[in-house]
Parts: structure tokens; C-alpha cells; sequence
């Protein structure tokens, strides 16, 4: 009898064939379901930002008051700048001034009041983009995007860089599209890459500490992976270590920030990543109804089964062969966004291609100036000016305190037999104090001495950089609020203000840019998410004002985003209140769209009245609130003329 033959996996016995997918091809070379390759990607980056991170933190210190803890070398001995004042017996000393500056920057960019605008593609579209901006606005309401934007530009100016997340889920109760502020300690990116808008970014991720119950509720859905996650992270799952590691509040010490332990290890770390990956795909252009996409290599035979479908329908119908609309398609190499949740382990407790409709990851950043992939923050410029003021203030207040201030002179040889040193000095420093001497030949009167300090030049020198921190800033007195020069005219003041501005446009503007960027996600994912029709009203505006968003109607309108001037604010309010009051009084308008329109104070309730009246009108009734002399006319059934005449001047509002 023939004995059974063993069969060998094919793998093992023939020569590995090249994967053109890379996601693929990186899971042939690993095992176990780990992925510690793309966990040391990852922290390869995270470790490349460290300059970026320490500079950061440095401009933190000088931005809200630490200015005196960079380090120095004196005498054998690494201390920072506080202590060595200390050790030479002088006070610390700073005047932050540099707050003051951010603080102004901060006034023009909320003085600006500007918002995303969504304009259509297709000027016939426009009523959408409009639907589409109130749903944006709506949204930002949601999020509270005022007081995050006014904080990530206030980390723009300290670190040059700014980092938003836009997401869906559910939140707070309601399934909705979320904005997040995402932390330049905790965020990474491949320095790779030099275009100033971001374009060439391969790989993105940011490091998560989060509770033992949260991981669970994410990533735990049958109870092998709860107990795969509780043997990973066993002691975040142990509660009793959880005040142990307990992290002072607000301390973010770059020393205690590590990519693969949470400083408070009663937390799971999971690291999030999302990269450029690339697959061979076939571009497809269907010419029946003008479509454009991509499909799976695998998915071929059925564009070549719908063609020979179309060819033999058009055949019955005597379309000749040339004339039939089919499917082009040809092979590419495509490439996409691919996110993997990791633990520190290399374990993958998620993993997929990007699962959002602009096809890109979650993040928006915005890099400042980036020339040459360098990052400078508005706060960098004027460090040196602040430390020269800090060591101006020490130095004068040094020889203030060395300095004669009231000392007495007093002969020993015109002492009094009565009295002591001690007693002449009591007496010396009282109001009516009286000291008997005898003067002698000779012999000097006491005399008290009090030096007024020498100008060693400190005033004018701290004058000096004060200046030069404002012509380097750009922050002038103008744009301070200082007041002007005698003489000054207004128009003179308002120049210099709008010069001052003009200085942080460049600033302003790169953030805008960001600010649309991260818009045009959020879009996007309104697009995407939002399947149902909502009804979307802004508080504060009447209830004509009602917008409905229809996904069939809105959902695949291609959409521009601009920056505009807010018609939120009171001045845009009082110059549309002054048009409508002006087409009123010409008659161009009447005083329902007035009311309707205008941003007044009764304008909703005076609406609804005067609508309350035409209905009861219309239903041949007596309106309420009419005048006691009108009302005993219609009850004495008199004057029918005056009755027409006041319905047709309640019609005419």
C-alpha cells in the first residue's frame, strides 16, 4: 500500500512573490497580530521633534512668567538663572512683557469676528452653500470653535505650530462631527517633508492616555480581546496604583513625558498612527453618467462583465460598437491613508484605510514659517529683549539697595556724657527729637548722608529694549492702546494702528489658512455623516430664518471655503439694520422683510403680532389691541368705509 503523501505549504517551498501592496507586504514580514516596526516609525518621529518640543516649552516659561530657569554654567557648576542670582546675593527679578505682547495679538485676532463661508462649486448651487455655512456655523456653536480657535492661536504664537483633530461619534449625548485640540507634546509627524501646505506628509499619530474602562469600551467587543487588553495592560487595570501616579495638574515637565509609559501609568497608552500606504487599484471613468473612481484589482472581471453587458445591450438597440458608453479603466498604483491603533507592545487593536470621505487622516497642523521645515514661534523673536529688561531691572535694583540712603554722621568726640549712640539715633529719627552737644573747634557738625543714585544709564537702556521689543514684535503703542502724542490728530492714530496691523498680517493670514483647512475637513465629514434631514437654526436669529439640511440634495456639492467678516458682530448688525431702514423709508421694502431681516430687539415678537393680526383678518375677524374708538364703531355695525380702510392698511404692513 502506497503510503499517504505529506503536502508543504506552497509558501515554504517556493520563492516568495513581491506583494505590490504595502500593507501586505509589511504583514508577511511579521507575526503574532504585533506591529513593533511601525511602533519604532513612529517613535523615530516622536524623538526627531524633540528640538521642536524643548524650544516650546522654553517659549511656555517666558510667555507666562518662568524667564529665570534656562541654565548656565558658573564656576564648575550647571544652575539655572535664578539660582545664581540668589547665590550672589541678589533678588530674581522679571517684568513680562512679553505676555503683554501675546495678549495685544490675541485683541486684533478676536477683534477680527471672522468666519468659513462655503461657496458652491456651480453658481447654480449657491442656496446650498448657504445651507452648507449655517450648518458650519451650527456646528462651531456646537463645539465652542471661538474659544478653541482663540487657544490654538495662542499656541501659534508660542510655538508656531497649531493642531486640530476633526472626528464623529458620539459625545455629550449626540452623534455629531467634533473638533479637538491636539497637544504638540503628545502629537507626532515625519520630518520628510517641505511643503509649506502639508501636501508631502507621510506618516501622523498621536500618543492617547486613556483610562482602563474607556480602552475597553473602544476597542474590547468579544470577551477574548477584554482579557487579551487586561493581560497588556494590567496595571492601568489595577486601581489601587491610580492615586499613586497621580500627575500634579497642569504639570507638563518635557522630562516626564515619555512615548511608550504614560507618566500617570494608571492610564493605557495606545499610540495612534496613520500612514501613506500604496496598493495597485484600477482608475475608472464611466462615461454613461460621468463618474470618476477607483476599484479593487479584484473587482476587474466586473467592469469587464458591465462592458460587455452595455455592448451587447447596445447591439439590440443598433447602437453601433464605437458609440456605446463603457467603463474606461486602467491600472494604477494609488495611494492612501491607513490608521492603526497600537499599545506599546506593537500589538494592533484597530487597523483600516481611512474611513472618511476627503479620503485624507484627521488632523489639520500648521507649521510656521517652515522654510527649510523650521518652526518659529512669535514669541521666539523677542526672548533676548525680555532676558536684557529681566537683567536691567536686577542690576538697578542691585545698586539701589547698595546705595547711602539717610546715613547719619556723627563725631564720636561731640557724644554727650548723657547719652548713647543708640540714643542719638532714637532721637535723630523722631519728629521732635533733641540731641545737646557741645560743639568743638575743628570738629565737623553730624550731618546725614543721602545718595541719590549715579545714572549708570539703566533707564535709558531698559527704555531702549522696550522699543526695540515692540519694533521687533511689531506690537506698537498704537496697537497697545497706548494714548497718542499731544497733537495727534485721529486719523494720524488710526494710521498707525492700521501700519501696526499690517505688521501681523503674515501671522494672521497663515492662520486663517489653517482655520480653512480644518473647515473643509469638517465639511466634508457633514457631507458624510449627516444622512438624515436636520433642522439647523443659529440661536439669536428668527424663526424664519429656518434652514433644513437635505443629505440628497447637499451631499456630493463640491465646495470653496473662504474666510469672511462675521455678520454676527454689532457693527455688521447696525450697517445692515441702517440698509433696511433706508429701503423701508423709500418704500422698497415693507415692514414685515424689515422686521424679518433687521436685527432689532422686538423683532421677533412685533413679527409675530402683526401676522396674528393678518390671520384674523383674513378669517374676518376683529384684530386684538384695536383703539376702544374703532372697536365701538365695528360693534355699532357703523362706517364700513373705516373698517376696509383699516384692513387694507393692516395688509399694507
Amino acid at each position: 500500500m502506497q503510503a499517504k503523501r505529506k503536502l508543504i505549504p506552497l509558501s515554504k517551498i517556493a520563492p516568495q512573490k513581491e506583494s505590490m501592496d504595502s500593507v501586505k507586504a509589511q504583514l508577511c514580514m511579521t507575526a503574532g497580530g504585533k506591529r513593533p516596526d511601525i511602533i519604532l516609525q513612529a517613535q523615530s518621529c516622536w524623538d526627531n521633534l524633540y528640538k521642536y518640543r524643548k524650544n516650546r516649552a522654553r517659549n511656555k516659561r517666558y510667555t507666562y512668567g518662568d524667564q529665570l530657569s534656562d541654565t548656565i554654567y558658573y564656576d564648575g557648576e550647571t544652575m539655572t538663572e535664578e539660582n545664581y542670582l540668589i547665590s550672589q546675593g541678589n533678588t530674581p527679578l522679571k517684568n513680562n512683557l512679553i505676555r503683554r505682547l501675546v495678549r495685544t495679538v490675541m485683541g486684533v485676532y478676536r477683534g477680527q469676528d471672522k468666519e468659513p463661508t462655503c461657496i458652491a462649486n456651480d453658481r447654480d448651487e449657491q442656496k446650498l452653500g448657504e445651507t452648507m455655512t449655517i450648518a458650519l456655523q451650527v456646528n462651531s456653536r456646537l463645539n465652542k470653535l471661538n474659544e478653541i480657535n482663540g487657544r490654538l492661536f495662542e499656541e501659534f504664537l508660542i510655538s508656531g505650530s497649531a493642531f486640530s483633530k476633526e472626528t464623529y461619534g458620539w459625545r455629550r449625548d449626540k452623534l455629531d462631527c467634533w473638533t479637538d485640540i491636539v497637544s504638540p507634546n503628545h502629537i507626532f509627524f515625519d520630518g520628510a517633508f517641505n511643503d509649506i501646505r502639508h501636501w508631502d506628509l507621510t506618516m501622523i499619530g498621536e500618543l492617547h492616555d486613556i483610562s482602563f474602562d474607556s480602552l475597553c469600551t473602544t476597542f474590547a467587543h468579544t470577551p477574548q480581546q477584554y482579557k487579551e487588553l487586561s493581560d497588556i495592560y494590567h496595571l492601568a487595570k489595577n486601581r489601587s496604583l491610580i492615586r499613586s501616579y497621580m500627575q500634579d495638574f497642569g504639570k507638563s515637565e518635557l522630562r516626564n513625558i515619555d512615548f511608550l509609559v504614560p507618566y500617570n501609568q494608571s492610564l493605557c497608552r495606545v499610540i495612534e498612527v496613520w500612514t501613506v500606504e500604496h496598493k495597485p487599484r484600477y482608475r475608472c471613468h464611466d462615461f454613461l453618467n460621468g463618474d470618476v473612481y477607483k476599484v479593487e484589482e479584484s473587482d476587474v472581471n466586473s467592469l469587464v462583465a458591465e462592458n460587455q453587458e452595455r455592448l451587447q445591450q447596445g447591439a439590440a438597440e443598433g447602437i453601433p460598437q464605437e458609440e456605446v458608453p463603457l467603463i474606461e479603466y486602467e491600472w494604477f498604483m494609488d495611494s492612501y491613508w491607513y490608521y492603526r491603533f497600537l499599545t506599546p507592545f506593537g500589538h494592533v487593536l484597530d487597523e483600516g484605510e481611512t474611513p472618511y470621505a476627503h479620503k485624507s487622516h484627521p488632523y489639520t497642523i500648521k507649521l510656521y514659517p517652515f522654510i527649510d521645515g523650521e518652526i518659529h514661534g512669535f514669541v521666539e523673536d523677542v526672548i533676548d529683549q525680555q532676558r536684557y529688561v529681566n537683567r536691567l531691572i536686577t542690576i538697578n535694583d542691585f545698586a539701589i539697595r547698595s546705595s547711602a540712603k539717610g546715613v547719619l554722621l556723627f563725631p564720636e568726640s561731640l557724644l554727650p556724657d548723657d547719652m548713647s549712640m543708640d540714643d542719638i539715633a532714637e532721637q535723630w529719627t523722631k519728629s521732635d527729637g533733641l540731641i545737646a552737644y557741645k560743639p568743638k573747634p575743628g570738629v565737623e557738625a553730624p550731618k546725614q548722608i543721602v545718595n541719590n543714585l549715579t545714572n549708570i544709564g539703566t533707564h535709558e537702556m531698559l527704555q531702549l529694549m522696550m522699543n526695540l521689543m515692540e519694533d521687533t514684535s511689531g506690537v506698537t503703542g498704537a496697537l497697545q492702546g497706548k494714548p497718542g502724542f499731544s497733537g495727534t490728530s485721529g486719523a494720524l492714530y488710526a494710521q498707525q494702528q492700521q501700519n501696526a496691523s499690517t505688521s501681523l498680517l503674515d501671522l494672521l493670514e497663515t492662520f486663517s489658512s489653517f482655520i480653512i483647512d480644518s473647515a473643509t475637513k469638517k465639511v466634508k465629514n457633514i457631507q458624510q455623516f449627516y444622512t438624515s434631514k436636520r433642522i439647523l437654526n443659529i440661536v439669536g436669529k428668527s424663526a424664519s430664518e429656518v434652514t433644513e439640511y437635505d443629505p440628497q440634495k447637499i451631499g456630493d456639492v463640491e465646495f470653496d471655503l473662504s474666510i469672511v467678516d462675521s455678520v454676527n458682530t454689532p457693527v455688521a448688525r447696525m450697517a445692515a439694520n441702517e440698509i433696511l431702514l433706508e429701503l423701508f423709508r423709500s418704500q422698497a421694502i415693507g415692514v414685515e422683510q424689515l422686521l424679518e431681516f433687521g436685527n432689532f430687539a422686538f423683532s421677533d415678537g412685533l413679527l409675530q403680532s402683526i401676522k396674528a393680526q393678518k390671520e384674523q383678518i383674513e378669517e374676518g375677524k376683529i384684530p386684538e389691541n384695536v383703539s376702544p374708538e374703532l372697536m365701538q364703531q365695528v360693534q355699532q355695525g357703523a362706517n364700513p368705509e373705516q373698517i376696509a380702510r383699516y384692513k387694507q392698511m393692516v395688509a399694507g404692513l
